[in-house]
């Protein structure tokens, strides 16, 4: 397992090990061991076995390979320095040129090459998505950098995960135009190397270290709604009735932190306020109390939460470590003077009068959950704030918790709710580190919608984050379009009346559209959400990600796709197109890419809308909630290219475990414009799952001219069976049962 470990001038060692042929760890200390870090204690790291190496060495060099590796290691002024290549392609893709470990801190500096850029480090910039000339401050703060993420992409190839949970700051060619840096106070330098491939591959490979994402649950890609933090019971039965009444699809509605009887109750004896919600006991379970006639109407229900447990003790007994479990034993010591600090938002507090060690957190929401409660919003509130004289149960000081606790929360959330309710969870949280895209969707915390959430919703899918949203600035047309084209969308009231019949007939009526569009694209949100768990590719795709050759789209912040087929433009007039054909998804337009344009969109609209060349997204029929009705007809869109496009329909029963062990389906989706013919496919389901409906097909189809004939499985269809939308350049076919060959001559 070991490629290389030896003792260096200044009693410092040096170890390096390949994880696999395309991975590798390497680890600086001053110590006498090579210890590892938080995220390696608790599972956020998990290393796979090591490949077979082999270790090569001269005088003043070292090369360590391993069989079937494409890496190559060459060490240099014994061992400080250091260069790592691809031996497929032959570049030096990292070059370690000093390394220093110390009780204090650690750095680490490396050579930049003149043209090499990065992207990364999640939350902690909504200005920019490369870094080059810039610094990076990895810590969790309150509306600055609330996911903040050690790991950085280079555009020659390699990447790196620094590991470890403490207040990382790297120089990204800042101070020295030619290198870049960091410092590390843990003391030790120790990180993860991935070589090989662009961006998606690179993000594969730190996905499989650090978790794949887990697919949510179905009516989570629905329309959320968050009441006014002032919401009653009668309100918010109101709002869920407003929103069946006005025909806005609406998936989820929530409370904010009112519902308590304590504000901001921190403690695990949370009750619900018996001015706003009162409950008399004999109502606790009948048919005709407030959430029960909520979930009546098909809601999910989602609750505000805030934390400040020691999450530490059950975070040590499920990795297996020997802690306090019974119920009396006293909670974590307090370092003198203990207090918790936040200049946003809250004053001074003592810690910590809440903590049960052997009762882990979440038994606490087991009551709520037995209400009818899906699932909890995790505020930032305390676990964004600073601890320092915290002391925690597992030993840790708050310089190394900081970081750690967002992801120990989030997972706990996780797997408690799925232990408890054999479900699939929902987590939602405004806080993260390395790995917490395994574990939870997040939301740009306390930023509003505007272009600085979605820049910083770009950076953090360079992390891997599927499950991205930001509160929905439903009062203006730009933000409305923004809203509601993202992986989750929500209305968070907050303190307002953000309600979408109060705003104004116009508003209103584009909430309704856009709802509308919503729900008719959750299976194709939640086909590629499915091929984000399996390949670490965001559902919300920074143009750079997917067109990394491109160098244009380097500067572009305000779009991004939406899946692989849809390009969002959001809150500007211009609009940068790839290379290839995007059609105008308002007006049908075709238009040409690998230029900038001038965009508009109808008057009834916020943003731009495209459909790229190859494009097949499927179409559900209108629901105001999942499941309303079975999903047994799909219109698919189809804007079809001269090179043949796929398109892998996803389905499973949309709430379980059970896709785990095989219970969903895949259906295959062709087509291909060549030879004077439009030919598009729909192939049988491969698997099944309970519930599965039997399917029609209708077909949109982005075409030129009237087509010469149109046929379905080798017949002709009558005029009646067919009609050809001029002014937008499409095809709209009837729906038709079965395995589907539809061929258009043109």
């Amino acid at each position: 397992m070991i490629a290389f470990e030896r003792e260096l001038p200044g009693r410092e060692r040096i170890r390096i090990r390949f994880l696999r042929e395309d991975v590798l760890r390497v680890q600086l200390t001053w110590d006498e061991d090579f210890l590892d870090s938080g995220l390696n204690r608790y599972g956020f790291i998990t290393e796979p076995a090591a490949p077979a190496v082999r270790v090569d060495a001269s005088e003043d060099e070292y090369e360590a390979s391993a069989e079937s590796s494409r890496v190559r290691i060459r060490f240099v002024d014994s061992g400080r320095m250091l260069e790592i290549t691809d031996k497929i392609t032959g570049q030096t893709v990292l070059r370690q040129v000093e390394a220093h470990s110390g009780r204090r801190a650690a750095t680490a500096r490396f050579l930049a090459a003149p043209d090499e850029d990065w992207v990364g480090f999640g939350d902690q910039s909504r200005e920019r998505l490369f870094h080059r000339g810039h610094t990076a401050d990895c810590w969790v703060s309150n509306a600055k950098s609330c996911i903040p993420v050690p790991f950085f992409m280079s555009t020659h190839g390699a990447a790196v995960l620094v590991n470890s949970t403490h207040r990382v700051v790297f120089d990204i060619c800042r101070t020295e135009p030619s290198h870049f840096s960091w410092r590390d106070p843990r003391g030790v330098v120790d990180y993860y190397v991935f070589v090989g491939g662009g961006f998606k591959e690179l993000l594969y490979k730190y996905a499989l270290l650090t978790g794949m994402p887990k697919l949510p649950p179905d009516w989570s890609f629905g329309l959320w709604h968050i009441c006014r933090a002032q919401a009653n019971d009668y309100e918010m039965v109101n709002d869920a009735l407003q929103f069946r009444r006005e025909g806005i699809p609406c998936d989820v509605l929530g409370l904010e932190s009112g519902w308590m009887e304590t504000h901001y109750d921190y403690s695990v004896e949370k009750q619900w306020s018996n001015k706003r919600f009162p409950i008399p006991p004999s109502a606790w379970t009948g048919p005709a109390n407030f959430f029960n006639a909520v979930k009546r109407m098909g809601y999910h229900m989602e609750l505000w939460l805030c934390n400040r447990y020691d999450l530490s003790y059950e975070a040590e007994r499920r990795a297996g470590y020997s802690r306090p479990t019974s119920k009396d034993a006293e909670p974590a010591p307090m370092l003198q003077g203990a207090q918790s600090l936040n200049a946003h938002s809250s004053p001074v507090k003592l810690q910590d009068s809440i903590t049960k060690p052997g009762e882990p957190w979440f038994e606490h929401l087991q009551k709520f959950v037995d209400q009818g409660f899906d699932f909890f919003k995790q505020d930032g509130s305390e676990q964004l704030d600073e601890h320092p004289d915290r002391l925690y149960a597992n030993g840790m000081r708050d310089s190394e918790m900081h970081n750690l606790y967002p992801l120990l929360y989030a997972r706990q959330m996780y797997e408690g709710f799925a232990e408890y309710t054999h479900r699939r969870p929902v987590v939602f949280t405004c806080a993260g580190w390395a790995g917490f895209q395994a574990w939870a969707g997040a939301w740009v915390n306390d930023t509003g919608g505007g272009p600085g959430a979605l820049c910083a919703m770009l950076n953090t899918a360079f992390a891997g984050h599927s499950w991205a949203v930001s509160g929905m600035d439903a009062e203006c047309e730009e933000g409305l379009h923004f809203g509601y084209l993202q992986p989750w969308s929500h209305i968070n009231s907050g303190v307002f009346f953000r309600m979408p019949w109060v705003l104004g007939s116009k508003l209103l009526d584009m909430h309704r559209e856009y709802a509308r569009l919503r729900a008719q694209l959750i299976p194709y949100l939640y086909s590629w959400a499915y091929c984000a768990t399996q390949a670490a590719v965001p559902l919300m795709l920074p143009l750079p990600l997917e067109f990394p050759d491109d160098q244009r789209c380097r500067a572009i912040r305000h779009e991004y796709l939406l899946g692989r087929d849809l390009l969002v433009a959001a809150y500007q007039k211009q609009a940068y197109f790839p290379k290839g054909r995007w059609k105008d998804y308002w007006t049908g337009e075709v238009l040409e890419g690998g230029v900038e344009r001038d965009i508009t969109w109808p008057e009834n609209r916020g943003g731009g809308l495209y459909v790229r060349e190859g494009g097949i997204i499927p179409l559900a029929p209108i629901m105001q909630y999942r499941r309303e009705r079975p999903m047994d007809e799909i219109t698919l869109y189809v804007f079809p290219g001269q090179e043949e496009s796929s398109f892998t329909l996803y389905e499973d029963d949309g709430v379980s475990f059970a896709h785990l062990d095989g219970q969903c389906a895949f259906t295959p989706v062709t087509a291909c414009a060549a030879e004077g013919r439009i030919r598009i496919r729909t192939g049988a389901p491969e698997g099944a799952y309970e519930g599965q409906p039997e399917r029609r097909w209708a077909f949109r189809v982005a075409m030129d001219a009237v087509p010469s004939e149109v046929l379905v499985n080798g017949r002709i269809l009558t005029p009646e069976q067919w009609r050809y939308d001029a002014a937008r350049g499409e095809l709209e076919t009837g729906a038709f049962s079965g395995d589907i060959e539809l061929e258009i001559g043109l």
